[in-house]
């Protein structure tokens, strides 16, 4: 079969990530406008390299390639490959890198190519691969111009990163901003062995989420004893060693419950019964210059929990100070710690910041609203009358 539409992330996907909720609401709008098409991912962990579903065809890349960068060349040349057999036919390529947008691009195509812009890697490599080399980093850069100059359409889940995006010279005019989104639906039934009370902490461990923030700041709540932390990782276990390292330290490892790699309805729940939420995100250049778009929050608020997270432009984006939840300072463990005290003694409130969240996220921040937006961007550049 050969497709029309097509859709490429070096993302593991499906997984319990918060970019593989993204993917699966961007891909399913992309080939709902087309009459199916090829989903090329990241696979492993027992995923099967190929699958069908109805019209929709699923390629994974599963090449055992340990280098980071040489694992993102290999993507590149499978990329090609899986297009190929497409050429006469495919209409629109939509990627989310430019490990995949680089062969997208390429001189010679017919289809038009939307490059989606949830991070740079020429920014988040020196978090995540901090021996990268300066020069390397460079190199990927200059990629990334390279792919979003070529594309025919940037999309961007948040204003901080369109800054970020034109920055590079990317006009604005080419810049198009479809928000992560959540959906608003009855109260989850509460978790079996859920805390009476508990604050919740969703997503993955990265230092830049500032885990060891919470942390410390949990340690500052000690008083409360009947307050615990639970801690819906998107990460296998194995990942968490330090962070519970920190936890034994600072004396809270039997106040904290982890959950690691839930299915996507079931971190629902956990959220729906927590009496805060907390996105406790660092002041670093990850966050501040590239910029972010937490799923966690707007998921937190769907929720109808409020949530108290970092005070970084992009979270501005997303909720407001006192009707939502609280916004703290960055890197602060003791202001964190204080918002959480403060939400916790004034129930009342607190519940009318959750109730208003739900509220903001079902006027203006549902998939339906974010899927008409992309819908509108393939409309805007497909060569062929959708």
């Amino acid at each position: 079969m050969k497709h029309r539409a097509a859709y490429v992330a070096f993302d593991r996907f499906p997984s319990s990530k918060g970019s593989a909720v993204h993917i699966a609401q961007m891909a399913d709008e992309l080939f709902h406008g087309f009459g199916g098409g090829l989903l090329a991912v990241l696979g492993g962990g027992g995923l099967p390299r190929y699958q069908r579903e109805g019209t929709r065809e699923v390629a994974r890349f599963d090449a055992q390639v340990p280098n980071l960068i040489d694992r993102a060349e290999e993507f590149s040349k499978w990329v090609a490959a899986h297009l190929e057999p497409h050429r006469d036919t495919l209409e629109i390529c939509h990627v989310r890198d430019p490990w995949s947008a680089l062969p997208a691009v390429a001189d010679g195509r017919r289809h038009r190519v939307v490059y989606e812009v949830n991070g740079l890697p020429s920014i988040e490599m020196s978090h995540t691969w901090p021996w990268a080399a300066p020069g390397t980093l460079a190199k990927v850069r200059e990629l990334e111009r390279f792919c979003l100059e070529r594309s025919n359409a940037v999309v961007v889940p948040s204003r901080v990163i369109g800054a970020a995006v034109e920055q590079l010279g990317v006009p604005d005019t080419k810049i198009h901003l479809v928000p992560n989104g959540a959906e608003v639906a009855e109260r989850k039934e509460r978790p079996e062995g859920a805390p009476e009370r508990y604050l919740v902490y969703v997503g993955a461990l990265q230092p830049w989420q500032g885990l060891d923030v919470l942390m410390r700041a949990f340690a500052r709540l000690a008083d409360l004893d009947d307050l615990r932390l639970v801690v819906c990782a998107s990460v296998p276990e194995r990942r968490a060693k330090p962070v519970r390292r920190l936890a034994e330290r600072l004396g809270i490892a039997d106040r904290i419950d982890w959950r690691f790699t839930l299915p996507h309805h079931e971190v629902a729940a956990w959220l729906a019964h927590a009496e805060v939420s907390v996105a406790p995100l660092t002041g670093c250049a990850r966050n501040l210059d590239q910029g972010c778009a937490p799923l966690k929050v707007i998921e937190s608020m769907a929720a109808g929990v409020p949530v108290v997270a970092s005070d970084l432009p992009a979270v501005r984006e997303l909720m407001v100070d006192g009707v939502h939840g609280r916004l703290v300072p960055a890197d602060r463990p003791a202001e964190l710690a204080r918002a959480v005290r403060i939400l916790l003694e004034y129930p009342d409130e607190t519940a009318a910041m959750g109730r208003q969240g739900r509220e903001h996220i079902e006027e203006h921040l549902t998939w339906a609203r974010s899927r008409a937006r992309l819908a509108e961007v393939y409309r805007t550049i497909a060569p062929t009358e959708l």
